[in-house]
């Protein structure tokens, strides 16, 4: 039963009153109250304070809070009620007004509540765990966002979740470096977002498979044999993934890059990704564009043997120099090479650059298996009108006349070199919120 029923029939069942101070799942959100209760921090306040004062804080298994801007003493005596040994997941977020304000109290941490809880996620408070902490013997999640919290505070913790899976740190600016200690055995994900002062990542975990991380920090990975899925976003990520995951990650199976202003172009190298199927590239234009030649993209494709999906998104507006023209034969060939196993391929924002058109022209003529190719021209476009609260298109501005570009390319270079065993699906702007004429 929702919370907001629970609490409604509790008004008019003593029998059912009884059960509600036991309620083991309490989540207090915009979706589990009213959602003006969530806008006006008095409304919040006065409706979580009299649940929780007839609350008799046994058996509570789940407790959520994520409310606005309240007053602190609320936020302990909620706590003090509910965190009690035998929780399982504790949520608390708060706003960002609290971030370096309320400090979230680990002494309630006792040992039969470190004993029992298997998640903890915190937002926007402090957290300075010391080593009076003893170990949470049953912690596998752990999810801080913007905490302020240090790299030797954090360690520390770690040390203690001998059983910890999952790692998710977002804004955490007090980090500078991350270390994991090899005695965490079941880690296995890693995710880093916007800790703009971490400048290490170290792991000794020997079963890490999965790592999503943003920015610029040196990587300390051992081996990294069981490494299966990796996601990174920074500048010119793509040239250092080429060059230098073959060597690190062997087992690599799926890739996802994100590059503002790939400055330098993908250089063709001897090593390999032996195992990598799945392959993801964004390149993004930062505020001052530069040109890049898509072509050299082929470097992945030449160390991917056993590649099956390769989606490309391109958010880059291309030059007058980077333009195709003139006929078919005038465009760069490499050596055949057949690709066997390469079966879908997606290009976003597909334009007439002339190394996305020559990329192109090589996946058809050497990926042998290739099933679906689809070619989207919609550059700059955020949105449809099937899914647009408007009801219409976002705007493409310049983007209308570089899709009417595009789909001339289309037409010139590509349909005619489409297989007959090829899909070939062309996503143009929408007809009824643009004019391509």
């Amino acid at each position: 039963m929702p919370l907001r029923d629970a609490a409604r029939a509790a008004c008019l069942s003593h029998a059912f009153l009884r059960s509600w101070r036991c309620y083991s799942n309490l989540t207090f959100n915009k979706d589990a109250l009213r959602p003006e209760a969530c806008i006006y921090s008095g409304d919040f306040r006065d409706a979580v304070d009299r649940i929780m004062r007839n609350h008799s804080g046994i058996d509570v298994k789940i407790l959520e809070l994520r409310p606005f801007c309240i007053a602190y003493c609320n936020l302990n005596s909620w706590l003090q009620v509910a965190v009690k040994p035998g929780i399982e997941e504790l949520t608390l977020r708060l706003c960002h007004l609290f971030r370096k304000k309320y400090k979230f109290p680990w002494s309630l941490l006792s040992d039969g509540v470190r004993n029992s809880l298997r998640y903890l996620e915190l937002g926007c408070c402090t957290f300075h765990p010391t080593a009076k902490l003893g170990p949470l013997r049953s912690l596998t999640s752990l999810h801080l966002s913007h905490v302020r919290i240090t790299g030797d505070e954090l360690q520390g913790l770690l040390s203690n979740s001998l059983a910890l899976d999952k790692l998710e740190l977002i804004g955490c600016k007090g980090i500078i470096c991350l270390r994991i200690p090899c005695e965490l055995q079941c880690f296995s994900y890693l995710l880093i977002s916007a800790c703009m002062g971490l400048k290490l990542i170290e792991s000794k975990a020997p079963n890490l498979s999965t790592l999503d991380f943003c920015g610029k920090p040196k990587l300390l990975l051992g081996e990294a044999l069981q490494m299966k899925k990796l996601s990174m976003y920074n500048s010119d990520v793509v040239c250092y993934a080429r060059t230098e995951l073959p060597s690190i990650m062997p087992n690599l199976d799926t890739l996802e890059l994100c590059s503002t202003d790939e400055v330098v172009n993908t250089p063709m190298l001897p090593t390999r990704f032996l195992c990598l199927k799945r392959l993801t590239i964004y390149l993004i234009s930062g505020p001052f564009p530069l040109s890049h030649d898509y072509f050299s993209l082929l470097s992945f494709l030449d160390a991917s043997r056993s590649l099956e999906t390769l989606s490309l998104g391109v958010q880059k507006k291309p030059m007058e120099d980077e333009l195709v023209s003139g006929n078919s034969s005038q465009l760069r060939q490499m050596a055949e090479n057949q690709h066997c196993h390469l079966k879908n391929v997606k290009i976003t924002g597909f334009s007439s650059a002339k190394g996305l058109v020559e990329l192109t022209c090589y996946i058809l003529k050497n990926a042998v298996s290739l099933e679906c190719l689809t070619l989207d021209v919609n550059y700059g476009s955020t949105g449809r009108c099937f899914d647009s609260l408007f009801g219409r298109c976002s705007p493409l501005g310049n983007g209308l006349r570089v899709a009417r570009r595009a789909l001339v390319s289309i037409r010139t270079y590509i349909k005619d070199k489409d297989p007959a065993r090829v899909k070939l699906t062309v996503v143009e702007p929408c007809s009824r919120c643009h004019k391509l004429s």
